[in-house]
């Protein structure tokens, strides 16, 4: 029985190539698009499932509200994963993680560094939390003694070749030298972080004990059958036994009346598995990624797939006519309606699985493509894991069952006396479900390209609004330090060439950076309901003109003037916080040592227009910026129309002063757009989709339109007679399809109103949702539902009257 359904279902699609191109082509498409979403997806919800405790391990975060500053951060005290560990017998073990960024490695004795990216502190026990295999060494000594570090392989070939590592000398920053103690397993691709070098705890030069500082990524494994939720109760107690009395002793208040002034200080725990994708805390390690892009995508596809199952079913009905007497002769000649729905799900089925075949041909083309908008290492190979091979098989079934159980019921339920009269009415009229799969499909798509405008206005709007400085043409040389003390030599040689118009070396750029907040309060007011918490950059008497910055009130640093080394410029927030514009004159103070006990007093000269120094996600917050030396980064504006000729002559400058230190720079503008990348891939893969999801149900249209240009080619022949023009028959027949896409922009629009609403939350500064984008939206998918359709109109009306009336 099989193999018979089997041949007269090839024989059948061979038969109607037209519609079997039409069904395979949609198909196909939104089988791929669904297959590559399904890689994006589990890629994902992998994140750091690797580790064999995964289920275990949690990360302690912190909430805190401050002098005007509310900050959810990533990182605790120092002492957090010590003290856990010696109080609650519940943790079985923790590690401490204190990245450190970029700096210059090289092996001992060699005059040239390479230029290092992941290099983190960390606890001897990391091994015994997280699962990072050793090649080498052993994970339990290999970080218990100062000065000694773990090395990727990747990185061990980098500066050893085919060298043993183990025992040999590694200087970081020209002055810092470690004994590699092992290598480890590169990290895998998703982990939540990543880090190449390893260095000893023992070795990070910090004033330990400081419960008020929060610089330390602490990981906890708890015991297994301890409930995290119970246990997280107990963080209320570390905090009323260790913070609350450095914070009684910084500001003379108990933690108590800290809380009743409306300030807040508490520490709580993630799961290891939920920080990629559910962790929006500040100071992360890496960028994270966002459960709400593998929802959207997740939804994204099985519209699409919705949508060419629908161009699958619209057709197949509509065909009904076709095959009415065919089914008629068989009911007659003993068929049973359960057979006949066997033969018509047979051939949905096998549509379906050509097509999948037709979408894994697909996948394999367009992977790369993918991978680099979603940026993304998939291969294709990850299609025969077991989850993916078990898709592979069942979504075909699935797709083919859904798609073809309506069509199968639908003409196995003609009666055969009324077929074979020729009464069986088919119209397009009284096809109602027929049309509201049409309004779902373009729904679906007017949704999708409602989503892609809204977010290219997003990324516009980001990248031409006035930050409060001139980002433009702006230089930023990494590792400046390596220069030692011929920084401000560079700086003077950099500044004598032409194209280059200032300089300016300080501690920060408002461009993506970890970065602490300190505490200021009146000066002789140390109290916690006066203090401000901001940030406090190193900058030089140039920084304010480099960056095209502008003073609202007060000046900037002078070298006229000796006494500005003590003094301060404050952003309008941290002003407003102060006290406003009067605040010009007015000293404030800060403490100016790890143990809070020594206090500096500034002066404050200006105030500096508010600049964004952070992702438009957040509301700009308070900063100072004060006159001190610093090699963290040395920034030059340029006017020269011949960059790459300038950029030659500053690397010769700098070799000139640092030979074998590696050069690297980045324009200001590129740094800031890296925060965001994750948007700026999310429209480019909704563009993507949008377009596809489009050609799906066009393709869907077009093959509607055509059949009912088939159907009433009689009728199209009488008008012709009559003396009807082309453009009303056109009119005529394109119609009822404009007024389904009309009712789909009424239903869409508010849905789609909604999701970008909640997708535009996420920023403190954004674009509204006006009116015009809807009325766009809908434009497009009337016109391109109007083109559709109008292709086969056209056809038909044009067509000889005299032909029309004789094809029946």
């Amino acid at each position: 029985m099989l193999t018979s359904y089997l041949k007269i279902a090839w024989r059948t699609l061979q038969k109607q190539r037209g519609l079997t191109f039409i069904n395979i082509a949609g198909l196909a498409v939104g089988l791929a698009c669904c297959l590559l979403i399904t890689l994006y997806v589990l890629d994902e919800l992998s994140y750091d499932r690797y580790n064999t405790k995964a289920d275990r391990i949690y990360r302690v975060q912190a909430d805190i509200k401050f002098g005007g500053n509310d900050v959810h951060l990533a990182v605790t005290p120092d002492p957090m994963g010590p003290t856990l560990k010696k109080d609650y017998p519940q943790v079985e073990q923790f590690v401490r993680l204190h990245q450190r960024g970029t700096w210059l490695v090289k092996r001992a004795g060699s005059p040239t560094n390479l230029r290092e990216d992941n290099i983190t502190f960390a606890d001897s026990t990391l091994f015994a939390v997280f699962t990072l295999p050793l090649l080498t060494g052993d994970p339990k000594r290999a970080l218990a003694e100062p000065n000694t570090v773990v090395i990727s392989e990747s990185a061990a070939k980098r500066h050893f070749g085919k060298q043993n590592p183990v025992g040999q000398i590694l200087v970081f920053d020209n002055n810092e030298s470690y004994r590699v103690s092992g290598v480890m397993q590169d990290m895998p691709k998703n982990a939540h972080f990543h880090s190449d070098f390893f260095l000893a705890m023992l070795s990070d030069k910090y004033p330990w004990g400081q419960w008020l500082s929060n610089n330390y990524h602490t990981y906890i494994v708890l015991k297994p059958g301890t409930d995290p939720a119970v246990f997280a109760q107990n963080f209320e107690t570390v905090i009323q036994k260790y913070a609350g009395p450095q914070a009684q002793q910084m500001v003379g208040v108990t933690i108590d009346q800290f809380r009743k002034s409306g300030n807040r200080l508490n520490y709580w725990m993630t799961p290891l598995t939920d920080i990629h994708l559910r962790s929006k805390q500040q100071i992360e390690l890496a960028p994270n990624g966002d459960i709400q892009y593998v929802y959207i995508f997740s939804a994204v596809a099985l519209f699409i797939l919705l949508i060419a199952c629908i161009n699958f079913m619209n057709l197949a009905t509509a065909r009904s006519a076709n095959r009415a007497r065919e089914v008629g002769v068989r009911k007659v000649l003993g068929s049973e309606r359960n057979q006949l729905a066997g033969q018509f799900m047979t051939e949905s089925v096998l549509t379906t699985v050509l097509a999948m075949l037709v979408a894994l041909v697909i996948v394999g083309i367009a992977l790369p493509g993918f991978n680099a908008l979603a940026a993304k290492e998939m291969r294709i190979e990850q299609l025969m894991s077991p989850v993916m091979l078990s898709i592979l098989v069942v979504l075909p079934i699935s797709v083919g069952l859904l798609a073809g159980i309506y069509p199968a019921l639908f003409l196995s339920s003609f009666r055969p006396i009324t077929v074979l009269k020729g009464k069986l009415n088919v119209s397009f009229r009284s096809a109602g479900l027929r049309s509201g799969l049409v309004v779902f499909q373009f729904m679906m798509s007017i949704i999708l390209i409602v989503g892609t405008i809204i977010v290219y206005r997003q990324l516009t709007y980001i990248r031409t609004k006035n930050l409060g400085f001139n980002r433009e043409r702006v230089l930023k040389i990494n590792d400046a330090y390596a220069l030692n003390k011929q920084a401000e030599t560079f700086r003077q040689e950099v500044l004598r060439l032409p194209g280059v118009v200032s300089g300016s070396m300080s501690g920060y750029l408002p461009t993506p950076s970890d970065r602490s907040d300190q505490s200021f309060f009146p000066e002789g007011q140390v109290d916690q309901k006066k203090a401000v918490s901001m940030q406090k950059w190193l900058v030089d008497y140039d920084y304010v003109q480099t960056l095209g910055m502008q003073l609202t009130n007060g000046r900037n640093f002078s070298r006229g003037f000796g006494s500005d080394s003590s003094g301060i410029i404050l952003n309008e927030t941290a002003a407003k916080l102060f006290g406003g514009k009067n605040i010009i004159g007015k000293r404030i103070a800060t403490f100016d040592n790890p143990q809070n006990t020594v206090l500096k007093t500034y002066t404050v000269l200006g105030i500096v227009k508010n600049f964004h120094f952070e992702s438009l996600r957040r509301n700009i917050g308070a900063l100072s910026l004060v006159l001190e030396p610093s090699t963290g980064a040395v920034s030059f504006r340029l006017s020269s129309t011949d960059l790459p000729a300038l950029l030659q002559q500053i690397e010769a400058k700098w070799k000139g002063l640092a030979p074998g230190q590696p050069f690297s720079y980045q324009f200001m503008d590129d740094s800031f757009d890296e925060m965001y990348r994750t948007e700026q891939r999310v429209g480019s893969i909704a563009l993507t989709f949008a377009l596809l999801a489009v050609l799906i149900a066009c393709l869907g249209l077009f093959g509607l339109a055509a059949f009912m240009a088939e159907q009433r080619t009689k009728e199209i022949g009488v008008r012709k007679v009559l003396g009807a023009t082309t453009f009303s028959i056109v009119g005529l027949l394109s119609k009822d399809f404009l007024k389904l896409v009309l009712i789909a922009i009424v239903l869409a629009s508010p849905i789609a109103w909604w999701a970008m609403t909640q997708w535009l939350a996420d920023f403190a500064y954004k674009v509204n949702l006006e009116w015009w984008v809807f009325a766009l939206a809908g434009t497009v998918a009337v016109s391109i539902a109007l083109l559709t359709v109008s292709f086969q109109s056209i056809k038909a009306a044009l067509m000889n009257p005299v032909k029309s009336l004789r094809a029946e």
